[in-house]
Parts: C-alpha cells; structure tokens; sequence
C-alpha cells in the first residue's frame, strides 16, 4: 500500500499502476469484477452486444406486474417502493445462435441502489451503489434462445443514505438508471484496457502509453498479441504498432504493456478537444478476434505548487455544478439530454462541469469529450458529517464499517470513467468532514488513477468543516468576494467548488419578481473577474446548473427547485445569459478613437487559444468586416478596426471553431430621452373637500381630507385609480415552509407575495397654486409607518414630477428590497415598454433584462409554483401565474423611460437611467412602482457580491425621491 502512496515523477506512471492494479481491481470485486470495455466487432458474431433498454415488467411484492420503462426511475413512473421493500424488473431476451459456447456478461451503467441480478432464476451478480457501471457474468447461466432476466433493486441503502441521493432528490431515487446492455467476448479476450498520454518535456511529442489486460477463458494455451492502430480525426493513420506475442495458459491473465511514440500530436484541452482514434485487436494465433475502438485525447495533467496543470500549462475553471435531473426523467440518464447539457454550457462559455454529487453517464462524457469540457467526476458520497446529513448525528463518520461502501463509490468511478480525456480530477465527496476513512480512500484512488490529481469539497479555512484534507486540490464552497484575494496564501490549488449561487430560497419573492434573475448577472461578473486575477485561484463552479425539480406523476413538485441557469426543461433563464458574458474568455473594451483610427482593446482569457483562431468581425451600421486579432492566450492589445471612424453603430463579435458566439458587444452613439413636449392649458379648481387640476386633455382629482391622487382620467377615460404614493417594499426569504433538515422546500403551494403603498392616514395639511407655468400641490402626510411630504409640480409642457420624502418610525426595523412611488392602474394597460441602461451593452430577444423591449401581461390562473408536467412557454420570460407573465412582472432595473399602455392611453416615467420599474397585475388591477432603490433580493445563500447594496430601515430613517410622468 506505502508503494502506492509515493509522488510520482514523470514517464513513472506505468510501473506504478501495474503494481498496484491487483490491489485495486481486488478491491473492486466488492461490485463485481473489474469494468471490461465493450467489444465493437467479434469475428465470432455479427452482434457483439443487444441493448435492453425500453419495457421491462416491474412488481413489489405479490402485486400484479405492471409495464416500466427502462432506463428510468420507479417513482418518476407513478409506482412506489417503501424502504426496506424490493422492487422486481424482469424481461426476457434472446441469446444469438453463434454466442453459444463463448462468455456472456450484461452491463448495467447505474441502478439505485442495491442490485441482485438473476437470469433464469439463478442468482449471478449483486451490486451496491447507484450512479456507476458494473458487469455481471453470465456465462453457463445463459442459454440459445429465449432466457428470462430478472433484477431485484432496493432503494435506501446504505450507498444511498452515505450519498443523501434520495434526501436530495426529496423522493426515492430507485430503479435502472441508465442502460443495460448485453455483451458477448470471445474465449481469450480484453479484459481490461487503459491509454494514457505522455509528453516529453517540451509538450511536443508524446508517448501513448498502453495496457490491455488479456483473458484466456479457454481450456487450453493461446498464443496472443495486441495490435493497434492509431488515426486522426479525419481517418487517416498516425501509427500502427503490435505488441510482442506471447502465451497464454488455459485459464490465465496477463497484462501486456505497448508504447507507441507520436510525434506532434494535436493536443487536447477544452478549448481544443482533438480526439484521436485507437483501435485495438487482439490476435489469437495470428488472427483477429476482437476489434475494440476507443477515442484517445493527448493531454497530460500535473499539479505544479498551487496551480492545476493542463499539457504544461495553468488552466482556469470557468464552471458549474451539474445534476443528473430533468423534470420527469428525475434522475435517469437520457443520452440525447445528456449531450444537449454539454451543449448548452459550452455555448455559455462554461468549460468545466463538476457532475454533483455522483459520476456521470458514459453518454455526457462522451459528448464533453467531443466538445471539449473539463469535468470533475464526483463519486456519490455526500454530507458525511455534516449538519444536511442528521444522521451523523447518531453514527460516527470514522467507523471504518463505512470504508468499503466509500471506497466502491470511489473505486467504480474511476474504473468505468478513467479513459476519458474531459476529467480533469476526481472529487472523493462532497462536503463532507475529513477523516482516515477518507484519507484511505484518497490514496486507493491515486494508486487507481495516478494521472490525474484528486478533490475533496471540505472548506479549506475556517472552523466550518474542516477537517484537513490532503486531497491534491483543496476547496472552498461559497466564498465572499474576498475569497479570490485568500488562495493567494494556499499551497494547493483552490477550487470554489460551489460558489455564486443562484436565488433558490427566497421562493416567494422569486415569483412575485423574477427580475431578481436579471440582478444577479452584475455581481457575478465582478465575482469572476477577481477569480482570473489569483492564480492560485483555480476558477470555481457556480451552484447550480440545472433546476432541480421533480414532477411527480401524483401531481407534486418536489426537489430543491430553480437554482439553476437553465431550468428543467433545458430552457435558459437570466442568469445563463449574464453567466456566458461573466464567463466570455474574451473581454472587449468600449472602442477609441486614435490617430483617426478606431482602436479597441481585447483581453484574451484563454488558456490555449490565441484570438487570431477565432472568427472576429465587426458590424458597423449593419455592414460586417471581419478582422483579425493576434492577442496571445491571457494577454491583451489593441487592435486597429478596418471601420470607418465616424459610425452611429458598432457591434464586435468573436465566434470560436464550434460556432459559438464567445463574446457580443454593442457600441451605439445614441442618445436617450430627446423627445419633445407640446404645451398643454393648466388649470387648477379646488373646494373644502377636494382639489382638481387639469392639464390638456387630463384631469387629476385629490383629496383635501387623505392628501391622496384618486383619480386621473384623459378624455373621461380612468387611467389612475391610486398613486403616486411611496410604497416600501419589504425584503422576503420565505422558502414556503415546508419540513426540511436542507433546504429542500419545493413544492407546489408556494405562492407569490401582494405589495402595497404605504398605508396613508391623512393628511395633515395641503396646499395647491398655480404660479407662472407649473400647478402644485403639496401634502404633509401621517402614514401608518411614519410622516412624510408629496410635491405634485404639473408642468405646461405635459410633464407630471412628483417628489416624496419620508420618515420611517417604526420601531421595527425593515429589511428593504425597493422603495418608490407606487401606482394602480386599470387592468386595460396590459403592455409594458421600457428603455434602460442594462448591466450588459446587448442581450438575446428572449431575456427579461433586453435594453429595450414590449411584454404583455399575460397573467395566468396558476395559483401554484410552476406548471405542472410540461413547460408553459417556449420561452422562459413567457411563463406566466396569477401576476403576469416572468417578463411582465419583473423588475427593469436603471431605466432611461418606461411606459404602460392601454388601447386608450399611455403612461410614461421618464427617468435618468437610475431607477426601476415593476408592474404587475393584483386585486384586479395593474400595479406599477417606479423604486428609486432595488436590490439583489433575499436569497440567504448570497455573500459579497451579490449581498451589497441591502438596507436595513431603521426610526428615524428618511427616504426620498422623486418620478416625472407623461400622460399621452
């Protein structure tokens, strides 16, 4: 075991892992023998494997059989399995002629949790642990023709209670995951097979390094070799190569070790994912027996002081956390969404993907491969001794009665996924408290795998959960913004393995203003920025990528809900948006003017990529020109645009080889709010009781005894029935209440908030003159929470201000999300419009926080969290409750003007580009606050950043502001 331990020195991989292979594959007979590679072709077979995905028939206890698709969970599909019962899937299949005769195994890529696997009535295989493959032999058990299989599963184990999988998913998580697929080998066969990549010290030329483990399951001696056939991505061959011939007793194994030398091979990173192909034949006697193929990226990994290494070079993480989830699969693998995951992320300039909290599918690697993405495979073990987990309360994280279970996740991880170039380490667990079990577990691992660096998500500073790991990475989970600057002093590379999370908790909140999403892009950008700027900062995965919502077929919705940049059904929120440009390798500065030139100044945040790899162009005024642009990876410089120097539009965009666009940025010499007013006749009459102005065609009506704005009407048409009136709008991190040891409280019955003006009492005094060209009216005020004053200055040119000031004295103090001048309007102005100055200089048509855009109202008459079992719209900002629909209702931060209209009317707030709008529909009405104060909202997982900017109100505190209308 010490032999295991030692630091590896480079080139010395191999003799290690030979010396240690037994050790690991022993240990993985915990689940069956060691995980054997598919065969693609058989000179034996025309079928070297028969899938059995789709229907199988499934039973708890003496119940009838009922139909249940496979892959897939048993609760996703309406049947229920109480812990300590037995779920029963059976199905027949039929075995080729020509597999007689010749070893049979079935692979399962996951099954939760417990597995007995029978196959005609004979028991031949268990497995403990979900989220990993593992074979099963069926030789001698199987025979020609139709034979009967039959898994007998059982949720809520102990793999699931050392994984919190069923606790956090806030349903049983039970059944075949992921495929299963039947496969045949021949006699003498591969049994196992591994390549690693190996530059010399110049990162130019590589070594490939090969070990096939050879299976002769014969009655007699074979004479055998392994030959290999490298190829690029365009088929043609780089190197062929076969290893000595050597024999092989009847009944006997034997590793064999090949080197093939190639020189100048393209390299693989995430930003250049170039896959080689390798086939490998195994020869009997001089003939091919067995074609395995395989694809091979040329990247070596190496810890170097406190910086993570990729092909000698320092790589900074750009990532997220991944659940495996999808609103009505739950957490059963579905290839084509699997691919879709990678897609997205890539296409948000996202290039590492940590796959919380269990490995992930062979169809999501496959696809991170291809497209090129860091992942950091994470074996299913989580909150071991830690406070999500109560019942470590009662057990002790170091009784070592837990290490096989926390070495079989760790050990089935790293057999099934390590001949993947896309991860970069592997994480042993997820927030959990160190101790030798881990320790254990950490130096199997590295004997596994001794090319790749592993992580452990503890806290490496602080009292909190940390517990000192010695993992190769250390890790720090939800740092504040002082966080990048505290690696500095780390010996280790720093992952914030979860940082900058989404707004989950604040649900009731969420659903009154969605524009909460849109708020969260500034400080993330702030947040990343100082993370590139630490280098032993080694980038961080934002929690979480993918909405974790369950829709139960009974009508529920459970999980931990939307906390991720896109939601369940694939479809991209605000902050995917504001991720991509936060996330964008390629930072474009607003263009100057030198020397009659246009000069712009590009930072190139890659690690690999020079700028001048990517397609970069320029539209000015609508006509594109591309340009070119040198700039080597993690420099900067200035570029001369081929554009003319005078131009009312510039837009520059950077697409990379994949045709993703990296980077948009707006250039517009426009200027805002140049509309002109006509005169309009003011009048003022007033009585004892009430006080009536008019300008133009628009009569405002007050009260004398309130000191209220009740009515405004154009053309005897309603278009105010209340406000101008200061509203305090209170911050609220209600989750929906429902039991909980985590935080996971989604349900159905969440529902939003209502928001009043202050409740006014009367006035104590009022005034209203006309003088010159303005009409006044000025109200001293007593409100339910303070005092206050009101200024309404009617100005001849059309244009309503109103100002407001206010003294807080509750005793109480407020924690404040807005505060503004409030309005009610008829439900008629259902059409919102908005210019502002957006936290981005462009945005996608589909986002709520576009600089310039119309919504409609759309409310909905969904009194619950979300629809159930489909997706409402095509777009998110199209889903709609009982307040309007996401684009409707949020909030639009530092507008330049905003209106609502009517088919009668508009109402327009001409701004300075500081304030905010938000309407919505309640009581009937439309509700319109125009807030000269809007923060990030409440989420109580928020540190700095996304926390600044909150205010708490206390006595005595005053509040002022003022909002200028036009009523047309």
């Amino acid at each position: 075991m010490e032999l295991c331990k030692v630091k590896l020195s480079k080139g010395s991989w191999l003799a290690l892992l030979l010396a240690c292979s037994s050790l690991g594959n022993l240990s993985a007979q915990q689940g069956g023998q060691f995980l054997m590679p598919l065969p693609d072709q058989l000179a034996m077979t025309k079928t070297s494997r028969i899938l059995l995905n789709g229907q199988w028939h499934f039973k708890v206890a003496d119940a009838k059989p009922v139909a249940i698709q496979v892959p897939g969970e048993w609760e996703m599909q309406g049947q229920h399995v109480a812990p300590g019962e037995t779920a029963v899937y059976e199905r027949s299949f039929d075995m080729p002629d020509d597999w007689e005769g010749n070893p049979v195994y079935i692979r399962f890529d996951g099954v939760s949790s417990h597995a007995l696997v029978k196959v005609n009535d004979q028991l031949v295989g268990e497995h403990e642990g979900g989220f990993v493959a593992f074979q099963v032999d069926l030789t001698g058990k199987v025979k020609k023709g139709k034979n009967k299989l039959t898994v007998e599963i059982q949720a809520n184990t102990i793999s699931d209670i050392l994984s919190c999988v069923s606790q956090y998913a806030a349903h049983t998580v039970g059944g075949i995951l992921r495929k299963a697929t039947l496969f045949t080998v021949p006699k003498v066969h591969i049994s196992d097979a591994q390549a690693v990549t190996d530059f010399d010290s110049k990162y130019i030329h590589a070594t490939l390094r090969l070990a096939g483990l050879v299976q002769n399951s014969s009655n007699q001696k074979q004479q055998v070799s392994l030959r290999y056939v490298l190829k690029d991505g365009n088929g043609k061959i780089v190197i062929e190569k076969s290893s000595g011939e050597i024999q092989l007793g009847a009944g006997s194994h034997k590793q064999i070790e090949s080197l093939l030398a190639v020189k100048k091979p393209m390299q693989w990173s995430a930003e250049t994912p170039y896959l080689y192909v390798l086939e490998t034949a195994l020869m009997v006697d001089g003939k091919r027996v067995q074609t395995n193929i395989q694809k091979v990226g040329f990247r070596e990994i190496e810890v170097l002081k406190n910086q993570l290494m990729v092909n000698g070079k320092p790589v900074k993480l750009r990532g997220v956390n991944r659940h495996a989830v999808h609103p009505l699969n739950g957490r059963a693998s579905d290839p084509a969404i699997d691919r879709q995951d990678v897609v997205l992320f890539k296409q948000a300039n996202v290039n590492y993907i940590r796959t919380s909290h269990y490995p992930p599918s062979e169809e999501f690697l496959n696809a991170a491969d291809e497209l090129g993405m860091y992942v950091e495979s994470e074996a299913a073990l989580s909150w071991i001794q830690h406070h999500a987990s109560p019942i470590w309360r009662k057990w002790d994280y170091k009784d070592k009665r837990f290490l096989p279970v926390m070495l079989g996740a760790n050990i089935d991880n790293v057999l099934g996924n390590r001949n993947h170039p896309s991860i970069l380490f592997w994480s042993l667990g997820n927030e959990s408290h160190w101790s030798p079990l881990w320790a254990e577990v950490n130096a199997r691992v590295k004997a596994l795998d001794p090319t790749r660096p592993t992580s452990f998500h503890d806290q490496t500073w602080g009292g909190f959960n940390n517990g000192g790991s010695k993992a190769d990475i250390a890790n720090y989970h939800y740092p504040g913004i002082n966080g990048p600057k505290a690696t500095d002093t780390m010996t280790r590379p720093t992952l914030f393995g979860e940082y900058a999370h989404l707004s989950t908790y604040n649900r009731r909140e969420l659903l009154t203003d969605p524009g909460i999403r849109e708020a969260y892009n500034a400080p993330l950008v702030t947040f990343v920025d100082s993370i590139y700027k630490h280098s032993a900062n080694l980038g961080g995965a934002i929690w979480s990528g993918i909405d974790d919502s369950f829709h139960l077929p009974d009508g529920r919705i459970v999980g931990y809900g939307p906390w991720g940049p896109i939601d369940g059904w694939r479809r991209p929120k605000p902050e995917y948006f504001g991720m991509k440009k936060a996330y964008s390798p390629v930072k474009i500065s607003t263009p100057k003017l030198k020397d009659g030139k246009v000069v712009v100044t590009i930072e190139n945040r890659y690690d690999f990529l020079s700028l001048d790899q990517l397609k970069l162009f320029a539209i000015v005024d609508g006509k594109q020109i591309p340009f070119k642009a040198p700039i080597k990876p993690r420099t900067s410089g200035e570029v001369i645009l081929p554009i003319q120097a005078e131009y009312s539009s510039l837009r520059i965009i950077a697409m990379d080889n994949q045709q993703n666009e990296v980077e948009n940025e707006l250039f517009e010499k426009v200027v805002k709010n140049q509309e002109k007013f006509s005169a309009t006749e003011l009048q003022l009459k007033q009585d004892s009781a009430y006080i009536y102005v008019k300008q133009g065609k628009v009569d405002y009506t007050f009260s004398r005894t309130y000191g209220k704005l009740l009515a405004v009407r154009k053309n005897g048409e309603l278009i105010l029935t209340k406000g101008p009136s200061v509203a305090l709008i209170e911050a609220n991190a209600e989750d929906g209440g429902k039991p909980n040891v985590a935080g996971e409280t989604y349900q159905n019955n969440i529902a939003p908030l209502k928001q009043y003006e202050q409740y006014t009492l009367f006035a104590n005094a009022i005034e209203a003159k006309q003088a010159g060209d303005s009409v006044s009216v000025v109200v001293d005020l007593t409100y339910q929470n303070g005092t206050g004053k009101q200024k309404f200055i009617f100005l001849k040119n059309g244009l309503l201000r109103v100002e407001y000031e206010m003294n807080y004295q509750q005793g109480k103090e407020m924690d404040l999300y807005q505060s503004g001048l409030m309005m009610e309007l008829p439900l008629s102005y259902d059409k919102l419009a908005w210019a502002r100055n957006g936290t981005f200089s462009t945005y996608p048509a589909n986002h709520i926080g576009r600089n310039e855009g119309e919504a409609t109202l759309h409310a909905a008459a969904l009194y619950e969290v979300e629809e159930h079992g489909k997706p409402q719209a095509k777009d998110w900002k199209d889903d709609a409750n009982i307040l309007g629909s996401n684009d409707f209702r949020s909030t639009k931060t530092n507008i330049y003007w905003a209106s609502l209209k009517s088919p009668m009317a508009e109402i327009k707030v001409i701004s300075n580009g500081h304030q905010h709008t938000r309407a919505w529909k309640q009581d009937q009405h439309i509700q319109w606050l125009i807030a000269n104060y809007s923060n990030n909202g409440s989420e109580p997982f928020y540190g700095s950043p996304h926390s600044y900017g909150r205010k708490k109100l206390k006595k005595g505190d005053k509040l002022s502001g003022q909002i200028i209308l036009k009523i047309k």
